[in-house]
C-alpha cells in the first residue's frame, strides 16, 4: 500500500478512536451505566423518561394517516430483509469456509438496546427494532460483500464511488496489472489472517 495513504488511514484510525471516547464521555454524562448488553438508568434518568412517553392510544389516533397507509409497505420488506439474511448466512458459511476467509460475527453487527428507553412506547420500540435489524443486517450483508471483494477482485474502480467500503483502500490501482499479480495472495492472506471479532466497521 502507498505509504501516504497508509499513514492517512492510521491518522483516520485514531480520529475514530478519539470520536468514540467523546460518546463515551457523553454517555457517562446521561448517567446512562452500560452493563455489557444490560443498560441500566438511574432512578432519576428513568422517572424523566417516563414522562416524555407518549401513550399507545394518544400515539395511534395522532399518526399521521400517511404514516399508517405506508406501514405496511414499510414492514412488508421484513420478508425479503429475513431471505438476504439467511442467504448471506449460509453463503459465509460455505464459500468462506473453502476460501479459508475469517467469517464475519453476525451478532456484532446487531444491536437491539433502545427497548430500554422508557420514552418509547410499545409501537416506538418495535419500529426501533425493525430498524435496528435492517441496518444491522445491511452491515452485516456489507462486510461479507467486502470481504469477497477483496478475496475475489480487489482492483479499485476508474469511477470515484459514492461510499466505499473501508476494505476499498486497500485495493491495487485500477489498471495496474503488475501490483494486482504481486498483490492479490496478499491481500487474500490478510482475510485469512484476521481474527473473528476484526472488521471495518
Amino acid at each position: 500500500m502507498n505509504p501516504k495513504i497508509a499513514e492517512l488511514l492510521d491518522r483516520i484510525g485514531q480520529m475514530e478512536s478519539e470520536i468514540e471516547q467523546v460518546m463515551k464521555t457523553r454517555r457517562a454524562e446521561l448517567q446512562a451505566d452500560f452493563e455489557e448488553k444490560r443498560i441500566q438508568f438511574e432512578a432519576e434518568i428513568l422517572a424523566q423518561h417516563k414522562r416524555f412517553k407518549t401513550g399507545l392510544l394518544h400515539y395511534m389516533l395522532s399518526a399521521n394517516w400517511l404514516s399508517v397507509l405506508t406501514a405496511p409497505v414499510i414492514y412488508s420488506l421484513i420478508f425479503p430483509m429475513l431471505l438476504l439474511d439467511i442467504a448471506v448466512t449460509i453463503y459465509q458459511h460455505i464459500c468462506f469456509r473453502a476460501y479459508g476467509i475469517t467469517r464475519v460475527v453476525r451478532s456484532d453487527y446487531f444491536v437491539y438496546d433502545r427497548t430500554h428507553l422508557a420514552y418509547l412506547n410499545l409501537i416506538e420500540k418495535i419500529n426501533c427494532a425493525y430498524c435496528s435489524y435492517g441496518n444491522g443486517l445491511m452491515s452485516y450483508a456489507r462486510e461479507v460483500v467486502a470481504r469477497t471483494e477483496q478475496y475475489w477482485c480487489p482492483i479499485k474502480h476508474a469511477r470515484k464511488l459514492l461510499v466505499a467500503h473501508p476494505y476499498y483502500t486497500g485495493f491495487v490501482d485500477y489498471g495496474d496489472a503488475e501490483g494486482y499479480q504481486r498483490e492479490l495472495e496478499n491481500l487474500r492472506a490478510k482475510l485469512a489472517a484476521m481474527g473473528p471479532r476484526d472488521s471495518h466497521k
